[in-house]
């Protein structure tokens, strides 16, 4: 059941609105086996933006599995090699020392780059060295020099006010915390509305984080702003009973746009709205005009985001015959909420599809050169993963 009132996962102001409300979703994160009919449980999934901090965040609570680790994007990749260098480059991050990661159902990791820039890998550990306004044991000071939460971890922790103490305890004193996250902005700009999902608890704009690291005790000192999936941010913050040297140029660079674009105002970002029918609608027009031209359409990537969008456009197997993907842990599977096989892209190959749709943007290239195949038979790629 929805939640009447819903209280902000990061300062428990209970002023709010709902923006964004894509109805009763399956789990993303559970791929039932391609032989279980199922049904599959349904949750709500609406969007709910805090009047007090500005945090966009999953309006309610669904008891669902962690996501299965899927293969990662190269686009991921080159990022996050992108970030390390820009901010290493920017002298934004310590000069060596100790660094620990906090961990990400999405994988990925930025300790062997950091490890070339004299960073030397802990584990993380209970009872952190504390940040102005929190109190820890003194005498083990297991902190470390550079904090990091870079491949999207955070964003997975429904209690967002005590993920972030807790990322915050861990950075040693003259130490650096590293968070990075898909705007906000990006999501309402690329009315990428799909990115909303069960187990992603909280959608950031960087005027929000800002105040998020604020009230954990942390100043942020510079940003960058990156492509990836149309707008990723790398903010870095250090701690603020420090009083820590902040790069205001930086910052502002990837603030100002973001507020004049509405990330704090409902109704801006409430158009997201507006676009969710337009979207469902289009795709299932599209595949029924395929199947009655005879021409034969699969997937690609069974990535979290394209759970909503099937379910809304209402998609079965007579209509979209497979999605490919190279997770072995989703292969022998089938799409949340629908009776569509999870296959091998080897299969694809071998099924000889007139038409690809690839789920995630940042994927096309990659599967374009990954499997040449299906254009050299008379395939067709589209990019089923930007917002419409």
């Amino acid at each position: 059941m929805p939640i009447a009132s819903p209280t902000c996962r990061a300062c428990r102001s209970p002023e709010g609105a709902i923006v964004l409300d894509l109805g009763a979703q399956p789990s993303s994160e559970l791929f039932p086996k391609v032989d279980d009919p199922g049904p599959d449980a349904l949750f709500p999934l609406r969007m709910w933006l805090c009047a007090h901090c500005g945090l966009a965040q999953l309006a309610d609570d669904a008891d669902v599995p962690e996501e299965v680790v899927g293969a990662e994007p190269a686009a991921l990749t080159a990022q996050r090699a992108d970030a390390v260098r820009e901010l290493v480059a920017a002298g934004a991050l310590p000069a060596g020392g100790t660094a620990v990661e906090f961990p990400s159902p999405h994988g990925g990791s930025w300790l062997e780059l950091l490890a070339a820039h004299g960073f030397a890998p802990v584990a993380p550990a209970d009872g952190a060295a504390p940040c102005a306004g929190h109190s820890a044991d003194h005498s083990a000071d297991p902190g470390a020099d550079l904090v990091v939460d870079g491949c999207f971890g955070v964003m997975h922790a429904s209690d967002q006010q005590a993920a972030l103490q807790e990322r915050a305890a861990t950075v040693r004193p003259g130490g650096r915390l590293v968070v990075q996250f898909h705007s906000l902005h990006a999501i309402v700009a690329g009315t990428q509305w799909n990115a909303l999902r069960l187990g992603h608890y909280a959608y950031y704009s960087t005027p929000a984080m800002v105040g998020l690291l604020a009230r954990a005790g942390l100043t942020a000192t510079t940003a960058r702003r990156f492509p990836l999936y149309g707008g990723t941010v790398a903010l870095v913050a250090g701690r603020t009973d420090e009083d820590p040297a902040v790069d205001t140029a930086a910052l502002d660079a990837v603030v100002a746009p973001e507020l004049t674009a509405g990330v704090l105002r409902p109704a801006a970002v409430g158009a997201l709205q507006h676009s969710v029918q337009r979207t469902a609608g289009s795709l299932r027009e599209m595949l029924v005009a395929q199947r009655a031209a005879g021409r034969r359409v699969y997937g690609y990537a069974a990535a979290s985001r394209a759970v909503s969008l099937l379910r809304l456009a209402d998609l079965d197997a007579t209509l979209l015959l497979g999605v490919a993907d190279a997770s072995p842990g989703k292969q022998d599977r089938r799409m949340p909420g629908t009776d569509i096989p999870i296959i091998t892209p080897d299969e694809l190959v071998a099924a000889e599809p007139d038409v690809v749709l690839v789920f995630v943007s940042e994927l096309v290239a990659e599967a374009k050169a990954a499997l040449p195949q299906i254009e050299r038979r008379g395939g067709t790629w589209v990019d089923a993963g930007a917002g419409r």
